[in-house]
């Protein structure tokens, strides 16, 4: 049988896409090419993976964002990138948490778009 062997691509809406793609580059790094996207090929070097998880219709954990879905990035250094976006201004969430997992924090885009950074436990 046929089937899929990843995910391909994060497409959404935005009420002004040049002006968010410009937010994530300068906020969170993204390499955004000329086209208006980010393309991130696999770093060996970087530990972690990707994740396709549906959540229940009435889940809280996208709060306080109202948009249908929340969008995850691995990070390299969880801690200095979340005092960049605070020394830059941005609301991030104040809470950091750790599992076996790795280390997790929050904040919101311009879209009201809930973003979670993940840090990958050391491999």
């Amino acid at each position: 049988m046929a089937k899929a062997i990843g995910l391909g691509g994060i497409f959404f809406k935005s009420r002004d896409p040049a002006a968010l793609a410009a937010w994530y580059a300068q906020y969170l790094g993204l390499p955004v090419e000329e086209w208006g996207g980010a393309r991130f090929v696999e770093d060996a070097k970087h530990p972690g993976y990707l994740l396709w998880s549906p959540f229940a219709a009435d889940t809280s954990y996208f709060a306080p964002s109202t948009q249908p879905y929340m969008i995850n990035f691995r990070v390299d250094d969880l801690d200095a990138l979340l005092a960049q976006l605070r020394a830059s201004g941005i609301e991030v969430d104040e809470r950091v948490e750790e599992s076996e997992y790795g280390r997790f924090g929050w904040l919101m885009d311009p879209d009201g778009t809930r973003i979670e950074l993940w840090q990958p436990p050391a491999a």
